[in-house]
């Protein structure tokens, strides 16, 4: 089966009322203790005087910060609902037929600094973290997160299609046969035969990627099947790079 794997945004939305998080009803629950470790570290963290240099954040997030520390008793958010932005906003979950809803319970992962893994119907409180902090008593957050995302999926052995930045890229990379099936989604934009690639576009194009795979109904079962599924949109080009593949989406102005 085929997995999309995309990074988190900044934005979330949060709730004024609703249950807390219920750990057992988490999808890939052997994650559940180091969760809970990071978050409660976060929490600590987060009503210190130096959390802003921690977070590697400005005071003006001062409400998100204080939020960490109550991650407890924060109403949770389905996955599908509490992440926004560029990327989120192609993607277009609430717009998504049932069918593709489905396909998305199973095929979508979103790979979280404080989470480690969440499927869409996941429901968590909203939270600010990124993979690249390093938090006291646990270092840097990818290294602290690559052997337990490295064993709970382990298992998949279709087309692994990532829409993540580099930052969360550095917490899981497969290996092995799974890296022969893993295609990284780039984007560049083309004006006069001269390939530019911009941040913002590249969200918007990968989240229109991901919801296209997931609406054809199909599952590709190797890079260029993925490539060829991805070219009826696209102008696109699959090139092996390393252990894994990539395949550029070429936008022309």
């Amino acid at each position: 089966m085929m997995l999309i794997l995309l990074p988190p945004s900044e934005g979330k939305t949060g709730r004024s009322r609703g249950r807390a998080v219920d750990f057992s009803t988490l999808s890939f629950p052997e994650l559940n203790p180091i969760r809970e470790q990071v978050l409660e570290t976060l929490a600590k963290v987060s009503a210190s005087s130096d959390a802003y240099d921690v977070l590697d954040v400005g005071a003006s997030l001062q409400a998100e910060v204080d939020r960490n520390t109550r991650w407890r008793t924060e109403p949770a958010v389905p996955v599908s609902e509490l992440y926004s932005g560029v990327l989120y906003d192609a993607l277009g979950y609430a717009s998504m037929s049932a069918g593709t809803k489905r396909r998305a319970g199973s095929r979508l992962l979103v790979v979280s600094a404080a989470w480690g893994v969440l499927r869409p119907a996941d429901r968590v409180p909203p939270y600010r973290l990124s993979m690249g902090t390093t938090l006291p008593g646990h270092g840097p957050l990818a290294s602290v997160w690559r052997d337990p995302l490295a064993a709970a999926l382990s298992e998949s052995g279709g087309v692994i299609v990532d829409c993540r930045s580099s930052t969360y890229v550095a917490a899981w990379r497969p290996s092995g046969d799974q890296a022969a099936k893993w295609v990284s989604v780039n984007v560049v934009r083309e004006r006069d035969g001269v390939r530019t690639v911009v941040s913002h576009m590249a969200k918007h194009t990968r989240g229109l990627v991901a919801r296209h795979l997931l609406e054809s109904g199909k599952d590709p079962g190797t890079p260029k099947s993925l490539h060829k599924l991805v070219s009826e949109r696209w102008n696109a080009e699959l090139d092996r790079t390393g252990p894994g593949w990539t395949l550029t989406v070429v936008e022309h102005d």
